[in-house]
């Protein structure tokens, strides 16, 4: 039979191997001692915790991705969208993680959703399509700011998709639309005004010398040669004749 002392060496060792805990190197045990938190956090490695005076809470160090999912959001010239975003965080402080608040994710998630339609509520469209990147920016900052108490570092946010209702995708397709037309409108004015000025200087040139005319005349015909369907009536200047008009009054 068992001996009184080797029933108390066999409890005392089992009692020694229940305590004995590994944690991973991303992870922190927050030991609660009759109620009270240790000054620093356990691990990584072996540790032992004893139960129950001891009871512990593990915290991962990883950081963390956190999706948010689609928000309704109302901006700030009054149109509804759907924006959903992503939040990636991590731990720095694991004793205020557990103790300042009662579920850090649950929390950090429900701030970061009321952040995201508190943001996006103060801008306008346009701003929110164009403007991604100062958006996350301010988002980053405000919900880094509020989990600051908790523990909890927010290194970045990014809005993901920006779902808009098919009759404003149907607008902005017809604003493109017209600011295209009205960009190539005033591409088509502005090299008809540099043709107009070119044609101008070369006019005043041709004015000045009157065989540039003759020139240019004898260029748009041959110009117009080159189709062979074409039949062209050529006008002969009178500047022409007037050598043989002159030859011909001598001659009398």
């Amino acid at each position: 039979m068992l001996t009184l002392p080797v029933i108390v060496i066999g409890f005392i060792v089992l009692y020694l191997l229940n305590s004995i805990k590994i944690l991973r190197e991303y992870e922190r045990g927050v030991i609660f001692r009759l109620g009270r938190v240790l000054k620093k956090p356990k691990g990584p490695g072996l540790i032992f915790v004893f139960p129950p005076i001891d009871r512990m809470v593990r915290v991962s160090l990883r950081i963390v991705v956190l999706d948010i999912p689609p928000q309704d959001v109302i901006t700030k010239d009054n149109v509804s969208v759907k924006v959903n975003a992503v939040v990636y965080f991590r731990v720095m402080e694991p004793q205020r993680a557990i103790i300042e608040v009662q579920d850090f994710l649950f929390a950090t998630s429900q701030l970061a959703q009321t952040t995201l339609r508190s943001v996006l509520g103060e801008v306008e469209l346009d701003g929110l399509l164009s403007e991604r990147e100062k958006l996350n920016a301010q988002l980053q900052e405000i919900i880094d700011r509020q989990t600051d108490p908790w523990g909890i570092k927010v290194q970045l946010v990014e809005m993901k998709h920006v779902d808009l209702p098919d009759n404003m995708v149907r607008a902005i397709a017809k604003q493109a639309e017209a600011e295209r037309e009205k960009r190539a409108k005033i591409i088509h004015a502005d090299g008809e005004f540099k043709a107009a000025d070119k044609l101008l200087r070369a006019a005043d040139v041709i004015s000045n010398n009157p065989q540039a005319l003759q020139l240019r005349f004898l260029g748009t015909l041959s110009e117009i040669a080159t189709e062979k369907n074409s039949t062209i009536i050529f006008p002969l200047p009178i500047e022409m004749f007037k050598a043989f008009m002159q030859r011909k009054t001598e001659t009398k």
